[in-house]
């Protein structure tokens, strides 16, 4: 059975998948055949060009191309110019995360659980100082036990956890879904929220490094204390147009770093590779954060602080990745711990279906459903 799709939607297909010349010929290789209309597609072509460029298959028997929007508000921007078209993994990401997220607002609902006061609990007039302060205080977030925490994935996995605690749904993942052939772009976004009184969330970008997550992290929770979802590509050291990128940016410094205490531990006895590299390890941050903070306290005017910025920037591009630990590759932190448990908790009693709960989770197995059952302590 050949089915006649219009051309156009075909190259619609092939550009939003973002694959490369060669390999897509390679496993299409009738497909100037089909946009000439000389051939056409059988259903199962189809169906594999619609898996393979991940689009719905329905979309491929549309009158004209559908323009794709992403559903929360896009502060993404390049050269201050805003990101037009989003990649189908940014998409799929959002989602997924959408349908976790409202799957918890009824189970908070149903357990009779109270709405978290902190969300919409600051507005953009809002101190910076306090706000952060506020922030901390809520999660426990000490910057004296930072000081004594071995590594970033320790107090990165801290930080997330006492996220959690709080009521945070904090998911953590380089790849869509489960598919580790979908690999997350750290260049197209490195995080985002979902606001919501009784479940919010927040998504990291595992593809990036564990100093950039931190600075996400408190990047998004200041989202939530706004009370607004949003989708971000913001770094410590960018100074965004939108007054409200511009205000978290400065709370999560704030909550990572504190001016104050910052101020205190600078010395003027060492070079400024060695005050990144302390510093960095003091914090638990990036040295991009310790370079905007030392502009911060003074140290630096502006023309220097770019010129050390792109410097620095230089050399951690050089530098190769680190493949992270276990922790980022299993699935509690994938999904989140918080809404793992109340899934699993849910449908080992009956209340969710177990097909639902998989599809939530992204596998299709009982014994990997009985494992993380068993490693979050549920079972």
């Amino acid at each position: 059975m050949r089915i006649d799709v219009r051309p156009d939607l075909l190259q619609w297909a092939r550009e939003r998948s973002g694959i490369d010349d060669e390999t897509f010929y390679r496993r299409f290789p009738n497909f100037i055949k089909w946009h000439r209309r000389e051939m056409q597609p059988t259903l199962n072509q189809l169906e594999h060009f619609a898996q393979i460029t991940h689009t719905p298959i329905g979309y491929l028997f549309l009158s004209e191309p559908p323009v794709e929007e992403i559903p929360i508000p896009d502060f993404r921007t390049i050269g201050n110019k805003r990101i037009k078209r989003p990649t189908p993994d940014l998409l799929d990401t959002i989602y997924i995360c959408q349908q976790r997220q409202e799957w918890y607002r009824d189970f908070a609902l149903s357990t009779k659980e109270e709405p978290l006061r902190f969300v919409g609990s600051a507005t953009v007039r809002s101190k910076i100082k306090e706000t952060a302060e506020n922030i901390r205080i809520a999660l426990g977030f000490d910057i004296e036990e930072r000081r004594t925490t071995p590594t970033w994935t320790d107090a990165l996995r801290r930080f997330i956890d006492q996220a959690d605690m709080l009521g945070v749904l904090v998911m953590v993942n380089g790849v869509v879904g489960n598919n580790n052939y979908r690999k997350l772009d750290p260049d197209e976004f490195r995080g985002f929220a979902l606001s919501d009184a009784f479940a919010p969330l927040i998504f990291i970008n595992g593809a990036d490094t564990k100093a950039a997550q931190m600075f996400t992290l408190a990047h998004e929770l200041a989202h939530i204390w706004l009370g607004q979802s949003a989708l971000s590509d913001v770094a410590p050291t960018t100074t965004p147009t939108n007054e409200v990128e511009l205000w978290c940016n400065s709370v999560a410094a704030e909550v990572l770093v504190p001016l104050e205490v910052f101020q205190r531990e600078l010395r003027n006895d060492e070079n400024l590779r060695e005050s990144l590299e302390r510093l960095a390890r003091r914090f638990k941050v990036s040295t991009l954060v310790i370079l905007r903070r030392m502009f911060d306290a003074g140290r630096f005017t502006r023309k220097r602080f770019w010129e050390n910025y792109k410097e620095e920037l230089l050399r951690l591009l050089a530098v190769p990745k680190s493949t992270g630990g276990d922790f980022y590759l299993t699935q509690g932190a994938r999904v989140g711990k918080r809404f793992a448990r109340a899934l699993v908790t849910s449908a080992l009693e009956g209340q969710t279906l177990h097909r639902d709960a998989f599809r939530l989770l992204g596998f299709s197995k009982l014994a990997t459903f009985r494992e993380l059952g068993r490693a979050l302590g549920v079972i």
